[in-house]
């Protein structure tokens, strides 16, 4: 019995003291990249996108460009529409 208490307490202490170290890559641990790890592709893959980050950007700057040029337009009509109905009714106060 003293034998077998004895194994068992030996046989975690040699397993804890192993010399083989676990094959991991970097990343593997959980941890985030650092920046000056960043090879070609990866500086090639983050200029694509903030390229296309930058022309979706400019499509919407563009729409929005359009749509107050459209707006810009139909207030000036109203106003003419406004106008010729007080030149109409007589009430041109300016």
């Amino acid at each position: 019995m003293y034998r077998q208490t004895l194994t068992r307490a030996v046989r975690p202490a040699v397993r804890s003291f192993s010399t083989t170290s676990s094959a991991m890559a970097s990343g593997d641990t959980g941890a985030p990249r650092s920046t000056a790890q960043g090879d070609a592709f990866t500086k090639r893959e983050k200029a694509n996108e903030d390229y296309a980050i930058r022309m979706r950007e400019k499509e919407k700057l563009l729409e929005l460009r359009k749509k107050i040029a459209e707006q810009h337009d139909h207030l000036k009509k109203l106003e003419e529409h406004i106008n010729e109905i007080s030149k109409s009714s007589g009430g041109e106060q300016k």
